[in-house]
Parts: structure tokens; C-alpha cells; sequence
């Protein structure tokens, strides 16, 4: 009977002298197996046969049938007969409850998995387990440094992307009697876009040589593997990718075009309406209440919903509908230009629909299409690229936002270190099999 309830509770080098019912729970005696491991001296390794005498400890322990037990280990003290060792005497101590530990090993791995690999916060794994935050965090910055890998796998395609993570922090340099940033409200990530490895690891600031500095880090077959690198439109990202790897081909992630291309419409349409009425645009102006519509894409728009569009534009006064007319054509040219990605089309059809975009832009002698008209001429190499791949970006931006929601559920990181160690953790779950359904 014994040896079956030692079986049960399943801490190896232990042994079940008693259980009694306790007040909250069953209270198990414990004694240490007949292990030989446990009477030898820790420093010199000596086989301890002289006792002086017993304590006490009570490890915490994970529940067991929905209590938890209240565990009493009657351990014993060892002499170290050694004359060369300095360590005089010591207490027993077994692999699942290592000296100088008040809770089990299984305990510990299980409060850290739970934030690694369950999404908990560490206060609320701290909650359910009994235990207090550093502990928990602690056990959680053990787990991660198993299951996260020391050096990512050889990827082909990579995206990069920055997110802030809140205030940044300054120091005062009494050397120069400048203001010196201590931690960076921003942080670039580096996401594996081609065999799903999540977030391959981030810097914290936006500056061209903490990209260099990471990729500098990986091994020079690791980088030499790298095709393509996903970025926005950020000459920060452009420098230091053109530098570490000149070899792999930039693409720009259609994305932020779409995006710049609906924001010089909106920008049009505010201009046009301050210059003319000579205020804001409000309710009864038709231009504003027409500005959701001139942001969406044609090609998701029914026909007799574009016709009527371009009507009412065309009905506005001439100062106002004429160049928020001219802005959306360009949009919808760039846009129909993007389109063709993925389509396998020709050079000829890409050019045609670029030349359509410029001379709509040149025509219209509006500064901001003229703007718009410079950054895609910049950046053509890198569109094109998207549109001969389809390669985006969208890994990147689904990572930031399991890293927003991370920060929002533990209220924030005052740690950055701990921010970067629980969003890997965060993004990486189902690549270490984790709610893999497979």
C-alpha cells in the first residue's frame, strides 16, 4: 500500500510514509528513498554515513485529485567525513526537490509552461499556482530558454518590422550634459515569412545599425539563404538589408501603398475643402460625407456604385470635385497596377498601367500626387518585386499585433528584456507544436 501511494504522488527519490487528512488537504509524510545519490556530499561527492540528526521542509507541490497536499520531508542531515572538503555537513536533496528549494521541480516547470506556452500573465499563473510573481517569472525565463532555440533556423523569406512599446526612457550624461536614451520606445522584429518559425527575434530602437548588428549575429550561411526581405517603405530598413545582404531582393509590402495612396486622397479632399469653403468639412458637405467611399477599392465596388460616384464628384463645385476626382483615379490606377501580382503578367501590361498612373499624376498638377507619383518612382524596384512575387509583409503585422495584444494583457513591461522573451514565446507556440491541430 505504501509503495502504490508513492507510485501515485510520482516524486522519484522519495518515499510515502503517511497521508492524513489536513485541514485543506491531505498531508503526506515523506522520507527519502533508499538512493545512495541523496548521502553523497554535493561539493566532493563522498558518501556521507554519519547523521546529525533530522529536519522538516514542506516543498509545495501541484495538486493532486483537486487539492493540494501539504507535503512533510523528514530529511536527514549528513556529516562529510572528507578532511579535504570544506563543506562540513549538508542535507539530503533529490532531483525532483533540489537543495534549498521550497517546491517541487515539477511544480516550478509547470507554473512556467503555463505562461510560455498557455498565454497566461505571470500574476495569474502566479494566482492558480500558490505562488509569488519573481518565482513565476523566474520559472518562466527557464522554460523559455528551452523551448525558444539559441539561433534560428535558415529562412528564405524575411520580414522585417518595428512596433513601440511604449515611453522611452533618458539619463542624464553628466560628461557632455546631454540626454541619453536608456530604452527606446521602439523595437524591430524579424519574422520568418516562408516555413512559419514566428518571430525569429528583435532589437529594441529603429536605427539602421541595430538591424546590421542582428543580422551580423546570424552565421554567414544563415544570411547567405536569405532571398527576400519584406519591409516597408523605411529607408532605415532599406540601408541596412542593402549593407548585411546585398544579395537578397528587397520587396515592398503593398500594403502601406494601398495606405499612403487612400491618405493622399483624404489629404486632397481636406485641402480642396479648406481652400473653398474656408473651414473643415462637416454634415450637408458632400465631399465629406462621400469620404469613406473614396477610400475603398473600385475593384470591391459594384459598377453602378463607381458610376454613381464619379457623378457626384463631377456635380461638386469645380475647385472641389475636380481634384478629389483626379486623386481617386490615380489611387485606383496604382491600385489596379498592384493587382497584377500574382497574375503572372507580362512587362508590357506592367508598363502600360505605370505610365497610366504617372501621366494621371502629372496631369492633375496636384502636390500631392506629384509627392505620391516620387515615392513610388523611389521604390519601383521593390514594388516591382511584389508584384513578380506577391511576396508581403502581412507575417510581420500579425506578429505585432500578438505583440500588442501580449503588452496589453500583463498591463504593460517595464522589463524590455521580458517583453522580447514573452512575445517570442507568444508568437512561436504553434511552431513548437502548441496548439497545433496536427
Amino acid at each position: 500500500m505504501v509503495e502504490d501511494t508513492t507510485r501515485l504522488l510520482g516524486l522519484a527519490g522519495l518515499a510515502v510514509v503517511e497521508v492524513a487528512d489536513g485541514p485543506d488537504g491531505p498531508v503526506v509524510d515523506l522520507v527519502t528513498a533508499e538512493d545512495q545519490r541523496a548521502r553523497r556530499c554535493p561539493e566532493c561527492g563522498t558518501l556521507a554515513r554519519r547523521s546529525k540528526g533530522r529536519r522538516v521542509t514542506r516543498p509545495r507541490d501541484l495538486p493532486i485529485g483537486g487539492r493540494r497536499p501539504a507535503l512533510r520531508w523528514r530529511k536527514r542531515r549528513w556529516r562529510c567525513d572528507e578532511p579535504a572538503c570544506g563543506r562540513g555537513s549538508f542535507t539530503e536533496a533529490v532531483a525532483a526537490v533540489p537543495a534549498r528549494k521550497r517546491m517541487t521541480e515539477r511544480l516550478r516547470a509547470v507554473a512556467g509552461a503555463a505562461v510560455a506556452d498557455g498565454g497566461r500573465t505571470v500574476v495569474q499563473s502566479a494566482r492558480d499556482h500558490d505562488l509569488s510573481w519573481p518565482v513565476v517569472a523566474a520559472a518562466f525565463a527557464a522554460h523559455a530558454a528551452v523551448v525558444l532555440p539559441q539561433q534560428p533556423c535558415p529562412v528564405e523569406v524575411l520580414g522585417i518590422d518595428e512596433i513601440r512599446r511604449g515611453k522611452p526612457k533618458f539619463v542624464l550624461d553628466e560628461a557632455t550634459g546631454t540626454w541619453q536614451s536608456i530604452v527606446d520606445r521602439w523595437h524591430v522584429g524579424f519574422v520568418d515569412l516562408s516555413d512559419g518559425q514566428g518571430l525569429l527575434g528583435q532589437v529594441e530602437g529603429r536605427t539602421a545599425q541595430v538591424v546590421a548588428d542582428w543580422l551580423l549575429a546570424r552565421p554567414p550561411d544563415w544570411r547567405d539563404q536569405v532571398r527576400y526581405v519584406a519591409i516597408d517603405m523605411c529607408t532605415i530598413f532599406k540601408s541596412a538589408v542593402s549593407r548585411v545582404l546585398p544579395h537578397a531582393q528587397l520587396v515592398v509590402d503593398h500594403f502601406h501603398l494601398v495606405q499612403l495612396a487612400n491618405a493622399t486622397v483624404t489629404e486632397v479632399r481636406r485641402r480642396v475643402t479648406a481652400q473653398v469653403r474656408g473651414r473643415r468639412g462637416c454634415k450637408g458637405n458632400r465631399e465629406w460625407e462621400l469620404r469613406n467611399r473614396l477610400t475603398r477599392n473600385a475593384a470591391r465596388m459594384r459598377a453602378e456604385h463607381v458610376d454613381d460616384l464619379q457623378a457626384e464628384l463631377s456635380a461638386l463645385p469645380t475647385h472641389i470635385g475636380a481634384p478629389i476626382l483626379a486623386a481617386w483615379n490615380a489611387k485606383e490606377d496604382l491600385l489596379d497596377l498592384l493587382a497584377l501580382a500574382r497574375t503572372d503578367s507580362d512587362r508590357e501590361r506592367v508598363a502600360v498601367l505605370l505610365d497610366r498612373f504617372y501621366r494621371r499624376c502629372a496631369h492633375a498638377d496636384l502636390p500631392e500626387l506629384e509627392r505620391l507619383a516620387t515615392t513610388v518612382q523611389t521604390w519601383w524596384p521593390q514594388i516591382l518585386a511584389f508584384i513578380r512575387t506577391g511576396i508581403t509583409n502581412a507575417g510581420s503585422e500579425g506578429t505585432n499585433r500578438v505583440i500588442k495584444t501580449v503588452a496589453r494583457d500583463a498591463y504593460g513591461f517595464r522589463n524590455p528584456a521580458n517583453q522580447r522573451l514573452r512575445t517570442r514565446c507568444a508568437t512561436t507556440r504553434r511552431t513548437r507544436g502548441h496548439l497545433d491541430p496536427r
